[in-house]
């Protein structure tokens, strides 16, 4: 079976820390691809306003065209929102033959307690875990790989939105592809 990571987000808008994060995991554990799950919705981020999903997994899917280890799958699409992560794992397991792990920050795992049957996600699936600033790593589960060595990207979709719509240059904090779609399409302006 071919070993997955999966990345979940909204990826409002994707950019230069999300793919770096993906490229560092593919090099640096046993994980074959790295898939950039698009969320449509979070349920911990209701009641914000988020560029649309589908425009979302194009600028997505734009950028890692050429990358043959990164993939974007609209598979929360047609799950009924908020999606929990636990029912999109279910679903993916349905779908496909593949092993299938967890990418995410120390920052999300601390909160993890909070999820929908997070239980049975930790003892189900395999974690691998990025630092982030302000976040120890104090867990125990066997099936949690810590990677202290990946990169602290301190980049967060909120700045870059609220650069376009000032005017101010964001094209260094999101790759080529993906600002030549924003940007040609003028999205975040407003």
């Amino acid at each position: 079976m071919k070993q997955i990571g999966l990345f979940f987000g909204t990826f409002n808008p994707f950019h230069v820390g999300h793919k770096i994060i993906a490229n560092y995991f593919y090099h640096h554990s046993s994980l074959e691809e790295v898939w950039f799950v698009v969320s449509p919705e979070s349920p911990f981020k209701k009641n914000k306003k988020i560029l649309d999903k589908n425009h979302r997994l194009n600028i997505i899917r734009e950028e890692i065209l050429d990358v043959k280890f990164l993939k974007a799958t609209d598979i929360e699409f047609d799950i009924i929102q908020p999606s929990y992560t636990i029912d999109t794992m279910v679903k993916l397991s349905e779908k496909y033959n593949h092993n299938f792990s967890i990418i995410m920050g120390a920052d999300n795992l601390t909160h993890i307690h909070k999820w929908k049957n997070h239980e049975e996600l930790l003892n189900t699936y395999h974690f691998y875990v990025y630092p982030r600033p302000g976040f120890e790593f104090n867990y125990s589960y066997s099936n949690i790989t810590y990677m202290k060595e990946a990169p602290i990207i301190q980049i967060s979709a909120s700045s870059i939105r609220s650069y376009i719509k000032k005017g101010i240059d964001a094209s260094f904090l999101v790759p080529q592809k993906a600002w030549n779609y924003i940007d040609k399409m003028n999205f975040y302006k407003k």
